[in-house]
């Protein structure tokens, strides 16, 4: 469903919206550790989006050495296997985006330098976060909801990497807290790993997520 304008003009001029750009990053790029099929393909449309909205946040994994998330942190476990962990069940991952290395940095074709908000995430050693909302016990904050509403935002749109993971998540979290949401969906590309991307529609679907296109930013 499209949700255009719901009040009267373009969202990015409306000082109550904000884009959030999510993990625009080297190694979820072609040729990185953890690469995202077609990443590549949102860097300048994110950079389009953005472009008009006066308010953007940017969204970093940024993992510590050892991450618990890390198939390499597990002895006998292979990337892409789940496991039980205290708050949950956790895909592993291989090792990406730690902390002050080549492939957690921000791609060098990333070109928003309004964004007022750069949240890291992921930085606990033992628990991952993909939503840019909270930790993965779906209870630890990262602060953003307190930063928007403290600006007076109450509309929130999300682009960028990956879209069944840490878009979905942060989507579905900012809906819960009360913000209308919606998700720029030719600004994102999956994983689609064991059909997550059907699931990951499903759960915004249910928690009221509106799926725009970029055309639909445009005045």
């Amino acid at each position: 469903m499209t949700d255009r304008h719901p009040r009267g003009r373009a969202p990015g001029s409306d000082p109550r919206s904000v884009l959030v750009v999510v993990d625009l990053q080297v190694d979820f790029l072609p040729g990185g550790a953890l690469a995202v099929p077609g990443g590549h393909e949102v860097l300048g449309l994110c950079n389009r989006a953005a472009a008009s909205f006066r308010n953007v946040v940017l969204t970093q994994d940024w993992h510590p050495q050892g991450h618990a998330s890390f198939a390499s942190s597990h002895p006998g476990r292979a990337p892409y296997d789940t496991i039980a962990l205290p708050y949950g069940p956790q895909v592993l991952w291989p090792d990406h985006c730690v902390q002050d290395t080549p492939g957690a940095r921000f791609s060098a074709h990333v070109d928003i330098p309004h964004a007022q908000l750069i949240i890291r995430k992921g930085v606990h050693a033992a628990i991952d976060s993909y939503s840019t909302f909270y930790e993965a016990d779906r209870t630890t904050p990262t602060g953003l909801s307190g930063y928007l509403k403290d600006r007076g935002i109450d509309t929130v749109y999300l682009a960028g990497l990956a879209t069944d993971f840490c878009v979905a998540w942060s989507a579905v979290d900012a809906a819960r807290h009360g913000f209308s949401t919606h998700v720029v969906e030719d600004c994102c590309r999956a994983i689609d790993l064991d059909g997550s991307l059907d699931k990951a529609w499903a759960d915004m679907a249910a928690a009221g997520v509106r799926r725009v296109r970029l055309d639909d930013l445009a005045a």
